[in-house]
């Protein structure tokens, strides 16, 4: 069984993390997640840098620039991947654009992702039709769980074909903006995590942009199965670098 399914199915709320590869520094990426890993973090989002990043908000768009700049590619983070495996086991899921992947070669790409142990990928810019008409069949092809975002505007009947075609989670965004715009959430957002938890779909959901802290969590994850921080946890690693990545963990758990 995927990692991924194997620890949506633990009675306790998810807490994923995501960074951007190579950022504060190149060659920062295992250590940052071996140490999320120690620090009790469930499962990590590494984000593949990309210069153009459509549903990014400053903050993991600086850090993409940055790492871009530090010199990662997508060659470079398989090669400082390779024996993640040996130290983590929880699920990872590389996060990125299209363009790099196709690039990089779709099943060439997928294949490297089952040789070092990669669970899953969430590429914002796939359209869910176009997988499933010319990608699903390599995804599964090579064990790769391919997960799809929400909307508070995606239509009921979108909600469920993507249900029907995902087989891990949903990823729920909190709202229709950037990563890293939100402080909270209010009523119009605590409706639609209850909405959609009243879908009773067959693939849980965890809930990303706007997560931030403790409270945050908390009230995501009242109507999911997780939730995601990203921009919160680079800015961190930014003011305080990889040293304050325990105490990070530890203020939202």
């Amino acid at each position: 069984m995927n990692r991924i399914n194997q620890k949506l199915q633990e009675d306790k709320k998810i807490l994923s993390i995501y960074f951007s590869a190579g950022y504060p520094n190149l060659n920062d990426t295992v250590k940052i997640i071996q140490d999320l890993e120690k620090s009790g973090v469930d499962m990590i989002e590494i984000g593949l840098p990309f210069s153009d990043p459509l549903a990014d908000g400053p903050t993991i768009q600086e850090s993409s620039t940055k790492a871009l700049e530090n010199g990662m590619t997508t060659k470079l983070l398989f090669e400082q991947l390779e024996n993640i495996r040996q130290t983590v086991q929880i699920p990872l899921v590389i996060m990125g654009y299209f363009n790099p992947i196709l690039q990089y070669g779709i099943e060439a790409f997928c294949k490297k992702c089952q040789e070092i142990g990669i669970d899953g990928l969430i590429i914002p810019d796939l359209p869910v039709d176009i997988y499933a008409e010319n990608y699903k069949q390599t995804f599964e092809k090579y064990g790769l769980i391919n997960v799809f975002l929400i909307t508070p505007q995606t239509s009921e009947e979108r909600i469920r074909y993507i249900d029907s075609v995902s087989n891990g989670f949903i990823y729920m965004v909190s709202s229709a903006s950037v990563t890293g715009n939100s402080d909270g959430f209010g009523t119009i957002q605590t409706n639609y995590f209850k909405r959609i938890s009243e879908m009773n779909l067959k693939n849980p959901q965890i809930i990303g942009f706007g997560i931030s802290n403790k409270e945050t969590f908390n009230q995501a994850t009242q109507f999911a199965k997780g939730a995601i921080i990203g921009s919160a946890f680079i800015k961190n690693l930014t003011g305080n670098g990889i040293k304050s990545i325990s105490s990070f963990i530890t203020s939202i758990r």
